[in-house]
């Protein structure tokens, strides 16, 4: 039965009847007819419909402003023009290639300690190297000399120095079958890329003249196939830190701004990975007098865009969002901020942002100085960069921004870093790869070598090579032994039923890092790279030490130099190392390879079960 109220406020304001409070359409319904076309037409005629219909929305809660029309802006810009790989000489900052590739560059692998990788480098090389004497018609005089000095040796399965290749079949009938036949291009790059030059070799003055043409054409060959650094040790990865480090600089107006990237590592270059330290006034030490075309300032006048993405709320009463995007499925927890913000972004305050385009080259840092707004009600605005103030006052609201070193009370950097960066690199599987773990009860971290290059130039696991390598071994000794006389045994000789080990054994692919402390320092110390005894039994020479069989653990080896890694690289999760090739297109659509490292996080610690002074059944 129908409501008869003498006074509707009270019933209203105590909720006496929430039916009063519902509706249930929200759309306009003729009264006198089933045809909805006009409804659907939302013909503007009542203005208290419209206006109730904003009350509904809650628009009259809203705090909109005007919509921008016009908008100024005032950009200060300069361009990267120097660049430095860890301390060694400043170069001309390379704008012709990625940035990724020239700090991540590194010499091809040709040997670990003493043996020779990369196979199926060498063989392409050296088909290169053949086939340019070839098209010269000088083969016939240059490729015995060619063979006598950078030819493919032949393994020998009785020395112990070709064990890493005899010990793997794979690899020792690859290289047995080119053996005397085939060129060692690589190896006649590295030396020719310094000298240029053949007739400085032992019996090169037996040659009848300097092949000058065909060693350039084939440097140049090598050169735009992959990207090397020109010395082996300009390059910006450090050892001991297990990371890249570099820094670039930009003129100024009153100096050079110096960006330092120190631990980059992750594969992708770009503003997050540099910060700037106010003490470093430039990267020559004198200050630069920046060239005319570097430094620019610039004034635009352009209309502003609203911003569009797929899944947007529509802002039309009668139109309808696409469905295969819904933000509402969305369920983030309570401490996903950025999830929340991207909601918020989305669903709240999708239709205030507004994109104003302004081109800018890469290697470029841009400082907005201002921007003038002027909106549809023709009030007009002047907008600074929000993050401006103190670069130590943590609740300011900042983003793309550089950091400043130190905590010292200093103008925060506002500008924008645009890196000659490239999007997407295609990366082969890893040529080798070491994890890097702690080790509690040894006291001491551990290098394990989990994938191994052989000679034939893929890799392998590094426990089955290593199982490999010392079963080879121990067969040699077995050989040896054989060819030797055996003394006799007396047989009323009793064994003893027990017997003292000093120090069982590891795998070969686990190279220990021990802690030493560092010079004149009681307290501070680092993990040095030391090594393993290498135990075969019957053998009569003393043991000899276990090598590692990776280019990241052979650092300063064959120079008997010692390899130290600071501790705090490895924490106590562990850290993986790896390296690989990587290729990518420039936007010239030059394509560039060049084999770096990258580093990862590992997934805690081990124990190698290493132990001493054990007393054991004699068997």
């Amino acid at each position: 039965m129908p409501y008869k109220l003498e006074n509707i406020e009270p019933v209203l304001r105590e909720f006496q009847f929430p039916t009063v409070m519902m509706w249930n359409r929200v759309e306009g319904r003729p009264r006198a007819t089933k045809n909805f076309d006009r409804a659907l037409q939302a013909e503007v005629r009542d203005a208290l419909w419209m206006l109730t219909k904003q009350w509904q929305m809650g628009e009259f809660e809203g705090d909109d402003a005007g919509s921008p029309v016009l908008a100024k802006i005032r950009m200060d810009t300069t361009r990267l023009t120097q660049y430095q790989a860890d301390s060694q000489d400043v170069q001309a900052f390379p704008d012709d290639i990625p940035l990724e590739a020239k700090v991540e560059q590194k010499q091809l692998p040709g040997a670990v300690f003493r043996q020779d990788i990369s196979l199926d480098l060498r063989l392409m090389a050296g088909r290169r190297w053949k086939r340019i004497l070839t098209d010269k018609g000088i083969l016939g005089s240059f490729w015995n000399f060619t063979l006598e000095h950078f030819g493919i040796a032949q393994p020998d399965p009785t020395d112990p120095a070709d064990a890493a290749i005899c010990a793997h079949p794979d690899a020792w009938q690859q290289v047995a079958a080119v053996a005397g036949r085939a060129s060692d291009g690589l190896a006649l790059y590295q030396y020719v890329k310094q000298t240029l030059r053949l007739i400085d070799l032992p019996g090169g003055n037996l040659l009848p003249n300097e092949p000058v043409d065909a060693i350039g054409e084939f440097v140049s060959w090598m050169d735009s196939m992959f990207l090397q650094p020109l010395n082996p040790e300009d390059n910006a990865w450090i050892p001991s830190r297990l990371e890249y480090q570099f820094q670039c600089s930009a003129p100024l107006q009153d100096g050079e701004k110096v960006l330092a990237a120190k631990e980059y590592y992750q594969g992708h270059l770009d503003w997050y990975n540099f910060n700037i330290d106010p003490s470093q006034v430039s990267l020559g030490g004198v200050e630069v007098e920046p060239p005319e075309d570097v430094l620019g300032k610039s004034v635009r006048t352009m209309l502003p865009t609203p911003v569009m993405f797929d899944g947007m709320p529509n802002t039309r009463w009668w139109a309808f969002e696409n469905g295969k995007i819904n933000y509402n499925f969305i369920k983030p927890g309570t401490q996903e901020l950025a999830k929340l913000m991207f909601m918020e972004f989305g669903l709240v305050y999708a239709n205030d942002w507004y994109l104003i385009p302004f081109d800018l080259p890469v290697g470029t840092i841009a400082k907005v100085r201002g921007m003038a707004v002027s909106n549809v009600f023709g009030e007009n605005f002047w907008i600074e960069a929000s993050g401006r103030g103190s670069d130590e006052d943590w609740d300011r609201w900042n983003m793309f921004s550089i950091d400043i070193e130190g905590h010292e009370d200093v103008a925060s950097d506002t500008s924008l870093l645009l890196l000659p960066s490239v999007p997407k690199i295609q990366e082969s599987k890893p040529l080798e790869k070491v994890v890097f773990i702690r080790d509690e009860m040894a006291n001491m971290v551990w290098g394990i070598e989990t994938i191994i290059p052989l000679a034939h130039g893929d890799s392998v696991s590094g426990n089955g090579a290593a199982a490999q390598y010392q079963a080879y071994l121990q067969r040699l000794v077995e050989l040896d032994n054989a060819a030797m006389p055996v003394p006799a045994v007396d047989d009323d000789e009793q064994k003893p039923k027990i017997r003292y080990e000093i120090m069982n054994q590891v795998p070969e692919n686990w190279i220990p890092f021990i802690p030493v402390h560092l010079e004149n320092d009681t307290r501070e110390v680092q993990l040095q790279r030391a090594a393993m005894p290498r135990f075969l039994k019957g053998d009569v020479n003393p043991p000899a030490k276990v090598r590692p069989r990776t280019t990241l653990l052979m650092d300063g080896l064959a120079q008997k130099l010692p390899f130290y890694i600071y501790e705090e690289e490895v924490p106590r999760e562990g850290a993986v190392v790896y390296q690989s090739y990587q290729r990518t297109r420039w936007k010239n659509g030059k394509v560039f390879v060049w084999f770096g490292s990258h580093k990862t996080t590992g997934r805690g610690e081990g124990s190698s079960g290493l132990a001493f002074d054990r007393i054991l059944a004699n068997t």
